[in-house]
């Protein structure tokens, strides 16, 4: 923002060892940057602290002494709560809730048309849905890594069952079978 009240530049002093004279610095050598929000975000706050810098009269060679952040990461792996937060596991080591799963009641639940296998969608007869996060208000609570609902046809796979097990006792029958024909052919030859 080129429109910014306050100084746009700082002045450090250093002394003759090439440490800095935070008593001839502005400021101690410390500044509070502060960037206002955009589209709904918080300001941003960015302490810098110039006190552990030198100036030698040489070229420059400027490292950081001390870090109290994290370096760069992307995000490797999430979890999910009991109460819905969703728990972002990136590269770098750092944890942090990425977003929050809510849930929804209907006053009544047969109103609500079936669209898929395991959807549904509103309809006036359901009547608006009460969105909550898990675990209050009457409302269901999450388990992470767990099924709730098998999209599975339990009577094919019986069906698929039987038909294996048939199958399986009719070739141990036919095993049975011809063992007991070599042990007569074995009998006959004695």
């Amino acid at each position: 923002d080129t429109n910014a009240a306050g100084d746009m530049l700082m002045h450090l002093q250093f002394a003759a060892d090439g440490l800095l004279n935070a008593g001839g610095s502005q400021n101690g050598g410390k500044i509070s940057l502060v960037v206002p929000k955009k589209g709904g975000s918080n300001d941003i706050t960015m302490d810098i602290d110039f006190t552990k810098i030198t100036q030698f009269a040489n070229e420059s060679n400027a490292a950081v002494t001390s870090s109290d952040g994290y370096p760069q990461g992307s995000l490797d792996t999430f979890s999910i709560g009991p109460t819905g937060e969703i728990n972002g596991i990136f590269t770098n080591g750092m944890s942090k809730v990425i977003g929050q799963i809510a849930l929804a009641v209907f006053k009544n639940p047969a109103g609500l048309e079936k669209t898929a296998e395991n959807m549904f969608q509103v309809t006036p007869n359901s009547g608006d849905p009460i969105v909550g996060l898990p675990g209050s208000s009457g409302l269901g609570a999450l388990n992470s890594g767990t099924l709730e609902m098998s999209n599975v046809d339990i009577s094919r796979e019986f069906a698929e069952m039987i038909s294996t097990q048939r199958g399986f006792q009719a070739n141990s029958r036919i095993i049975t079978t011809s063992d007991e024909m070599l042990q007569e052919l074995v009998n006959l030859k004695r």
